[in-house]
């Protein structure tokens, strides 16, 4: 089996992270997560609270190294696990194109809870500073990454693998998952 594309994507606190690193220790990838590139390379360099356009174009510096080290990861026969965002349709477009154009194997995982779970685990987040945290999410940083999602079209979630809790825990990735796409 080729190495496979693992792309996650959901709204803000929907479970990303900590379904992108149970499934790439089951599968033996090697998982990237935008939020953890972003804090470690430009955290020490913010002062005061985030402003959108700062953390915008640090985030896009991010993704393409992300881009080009999970590629090289590739092209050496190990699968990737990206979570990168990919909030909005065109971001998911975008990441559908690169890989066609490159011939990945492309496996999608969407990850979704209600919105009243998603804000409660920010809340016990950013208090508890646990394992995933990051960084604060403020209720107005939550409210625009709301703005922002755009859920997927019923065709995008055709051949992903879905992980839907509505109870506060995040599922697993399923043992059995479709073939991923060419």
């Amino acid at each position: 089996m080729p190495a496979t594309l693992n792309v996650i994507f959901g709204p803000c606190a929907a479970g990303k992270t900590t379904y992108a690193r149970a499934l790439a220790g089951r599968e033996r990838a090697v998982p990237f997560v935008l939020d953890e590139w972003g804090a470690r390379l430009f955290g020490a360099d913010l002062q005061g609270p985030i402003e959108f356009p700062w953390m915008l174009e640090r985030l896009g510096r991010c993704n393409a190294l992300i881009w080009s080290t999970a590629e090289a990861v590739l092209a050496a026969g190990t699968s990737v696990v990206l979570d990168i965002g990919a909030m909005r349709r065109a971001d998911r477009e975008r990441i559908r194109q690169i890989a066609k154009a490159k011939d990945l194997s492309l496996r999608w995982h969407f990850v979704e809870a209600p919105q009243e779970v998603r804000r409660a685990r920010v809340a016990v987040r950013n208090t508890a500073k646990g394992e995933t945290f990051v960084m604060d999410v403020t209720p107005e940083m939550f409210e625009m990454l709301e703005a922002i999602y755009e859920p997927p079209a019923p065709a995008e979630l055709e051949g992903a693998v879905l992980s839907v809790s509505d109870d506060g825990v995040t599922a697993a990735p399923a043992a059995e998952q479709p073939e991923p796409m060419h």
